[in-house]
């Protein structure tokens, strides 16, 4: 039965890179992705998946419950997910940015992981992507790293789209506790160190890797990985439902 109120949410995840800092392989964070998908899908929304450049993109691999490392063991929502048939077609060729229309969407969502640090940091067609879709009235969300880009996105009257607004990104305290885990610089920058040098802007965080999601209006963010579900359910609000 077709859900008439069913909306059209575009998620946006990174392509992968190497670490210019770690010389890692870095892509998104899977759970960033797999835990809003099942909120949109179970409430009825459709999802379309997008990445800057198109093509095969990949998971950070301590976010893949089935990496060796155990990180994310734990994580079955995102081992069900990938291992579906449809997600993993899905994530092998995900549609390029530039092939999109944006009035066919009626959400975005930009999820993190380590690649969105180095590739959508300075992504002006993304940056642009993003601003047209706010100033269109869509919802915009953002979760973890991937809310780096609102340091950066301006909408058409040259200010920065988080002036005037309350919203969140991933700790400092975060990032230390990764850097301490690994025993080394990971990032090339620190959101939240940027972010407070930003005039007229409200950036505020809570509890270390506790879920933790911001909406102002029609702009949602989210902290970190544990914060994406929160950060589905607030533009599930946004979207009226």
């Amino acid at each position: 039965m077709h859900n008439a109120s069913a909306k059209h949410i575009l998620m946006i995840v990174a392509n992968p890179t190497v670490s210019p800092v770690t010389g890692w392989p870095i892509g998104f964070w899977a759970a960033e992705l797999t835990h809003p998908w099942v909120e949109f899908v179970e409430a009825g929304h459709q999802v379309s998946l997008a990445s800057p450049e198109g093509g095969k993109v990949a998971i950070d691999a301590y976010s893949d419950p089935r990496d060796a490392s155990g990180y994310s063991a734990s994580d079955v929502i995102s081992l069900g997910v990938i291992s579906h048939p449809q997600m993993a077609g899905m994530l092998d060729r995900t549609a390029a940015l530039a092939s999109l229309r944006l009035e066919d969407f009626d959400a975005v969502f930009v999820c993190g992981g380590q690649s969105p640090m180095v590739t959508f940091i300075d992504h002006a067609p993304l940056h642009a992507f993003i601003a047209r879709a706010y100033e269109a009235g869509k919802v915009v969300a953002l979760v973890c790293h991937g809310t780096c880009v609102l340091l950066k996105v301006r909408t058409s009257d040259g200010k920065l789209l988080v002036e005037g607004k309350t919203w969140t990104g991933f700790a400092n305290s975060e990032e230390q506790f990764a850097e301490k885990a690994v025993g080394g610089k990971i990032q090339p920058f620190w959101i939240e160190t940027e972010a407070r040098k930003i005039a007229g802007t409200n950036f505020i965080t809570h509890n270390a890797f506790e879920p933790f999601a911001v909406r102002d209006g029609r702009l949602v963010t989210g902290q970190q990985q544990h914060s994406s579900r929160a950060a589905a359910r607030l533009v599930i609000e946004a979207l009226g439902r």
